[in-house]
């Protein structure tokens, strides 16, 4: 059984917005990721605007437990969801991978080694 979390009534989708939003950015610190995912959030971000919306006006889905304050014609919490769903996904892809690497032969050890043992 899940724990009924609407007990928060209007401020439900913020509060959850607040926890998986400090996960992602503990997750971006710990990778050393903060500056490149907020690059790719930013470009993102319009496109996820304008496909938030357009669902919202079209009524795709409605969200009850929010707190109604809306900004640019969609409420607040959506705008929060839009920066925390790609933090996070970018968040566990760099703690997963690291930062990227170039991979030219002498500029990467390991494979380099991999490389080499392959030859003999």
């Amino acid at each position: 059984m899940l724990p009924d979390i609407t007990v928060l009534g209007p401020w439900t989708y913020l509060v959850t917005e607040v926890v998986f939003g400090t996960a992602a950015f503990i997750l971006l610190w710990r990778a050393d990721a903060l500056h490149r995912a907020g690059k790719t959030v930013l470009v993102l971000y319009p496109v996820a605007y304008v496909w938030d919306w357009y669902t919202l006006e079209v009524g795709v889905f409605a969200i009850p437990m929010r707190t109604g304050v809306e900004l640019l014609g969609i409420p607040i919490e959506e705008h929060i969801f839009m920066v925390v769903v790609p933090s996070l996904v970018i968040g566990v892809h760099e703690l997963l991978h690291g930062p990227p690497t170039n991979r030219r032969r002498g500029e990467d050890p390991e494979r380099d080694a991999t490389d080499e043992r392959h030859k003999t």
